[in-house]
């Protein structure tokens, strides 16, 4: 069963080459030389990297009449568009990235058919497609502040990175549901921290229509951590129990008493 986690030739650890354990953490002899360098010549060396980079690009200007107005209003009145242009831009991307996972996930789930959760195939599918629809919600708010929604924002730039680990997760054949769980539960911990945070720059931007889509919004994707929450937690306890039958499964009988 792919929900099996077992004991097996692991040899990642030191422990499983007792011989050479003694060679490996003994300090190198006299005869050796030293390698140069230390751990503050690299951090310095991090440090002139960071004071000479760029930043990872910049808002766009807006590309329509109505953009150009709307942010020039908005920068008159003290506000800063920009910010909530970037993470608008930042959940766009992320909604995006959210809805490719479920579609992973899904796969994963017709494919593996277990039965240790409570998780349906129907229920997933209408997370997905929740997922989607606030992906184009945010498209059209970027839209009526005149922004340009194809266009790449330094935060969806940061996001796009950040959930590549996510998707390699869940496309990965050899992780298991509880696995793949795990890497959705920190896409929805992330998702809710993020619309918490667009609700409030929408409020300080006077977007009131927008505040009251994201706060619907905010309570779908509460509701899918819950869910979420709940079918990881499942999974991992159903594996510990088909692990337990599996070895129940394999022991000898027990010889009867007379």
């Amino acid at each position: 069963m792919k929900e099996e986690t077992h004991i097996g030739m692991n040899r990642t650890g030191i422990q499983m080459s007792p011989f050479d354990t003694t060679a490996m953490t003994t300090p190198p002899t006299s005869e050796i030389p030293a390698t140069p360098g230390s751990e503050s010549a690299l951090a310095q060396m991090r440090s002139l990297y960071i004071a000479e980079a760029d930043t990872l690009g910049s808002v766009p200007v807006p590309g329509t009449v109505k953009g150009v107005l709307t942010t020039g209003v908005s920068m008159l009145t003290g506000n800063n568009p920009e910010i909530l242009l970037d993470k608008l831009g930042e959940r766009l991307a992320f909604e995006r990235t959210s809805t490719r996972l479920y579609d992973a996930l899904l796969t994963k789930v017709e494919t593996l058919q277990e039965g240790t959760t409570s998780m349906t195939l129907g229920e997933l599918r209408k997370i997905r497609d929740e997922e989607f629809r606030h992906f184009t919600m945010v498209a059209a708010a970027i839209e009526s502040l005149g922004g340009d929604p194809t266009s790449q924002t330094p935060c969806a730039d940061l996001v796009g990175v950040e959930s590549m680990g996510l998707m390699q997760v869940i496309t990965d054949p050899r992780t298991t549901l509880a696995q793949s769980l795990h890497a959705i539960l920190v896409a929805e911990m992330t998702d809710n921290n993020g619309w918490e945070l667009l609700i409030v720059l929408a409020e300080d931007q006077g977007q009131m229509s927008m505040m009251a889509d994201f706060s619907v919004a905010l309570d779908r994707e509460r509701a899918h951590l819950q869910m979420v929450q709940t079918w990881f937690e499942e999974a991992t306890i159903g594996q510990a129990i088909s692990n337990e039958a599996v070895d129940e499964a394999e022991s000898p009988p027990s010889q009867q008493l007379h």
